[in-house]
């Protein structure tokens, strides 16, 4: 994994600790989600919030910044990276 990657993950889908631990396992990444309905369409809206604010040089950080913390919901199995080497 790239340093300091980690996923978010929305929707349905993030509700299922099997689909989420697969992502964390094939992308050795923690995995995140947020407890807000519709999370894929508020991710959408920061960075529409993010493409206004932009050219005053506001960073994505500082535009989401009191958008509420996404949550730890499970990291890589130890091991799981060699898995998946060539």
């Amino acid at each position: 994994a790239v340093p300091k990657t980690r996923i978010l993950a929305t929707g349905g889908a993030s509700h299922n600790k099997n689909i989420l631990q697969v992502l964390s396992d094939v992308f050795n990444a923690p995995v995140f989600t947020i407890d807000t309905a519709n999370s894929a369409c508020l991710g959408s809206a920061y960075r529409a919030i993010h493409g206004l604010v932009a050219e005053r040089n506001v960073s994505l950080a500082d535009a989401v910044k009191l958008a509420p913390e996404p949550r730890l919901a499970v990291t890589p199995t130890p091991g799981a990276e060699e898995v998946s080497k060539p």
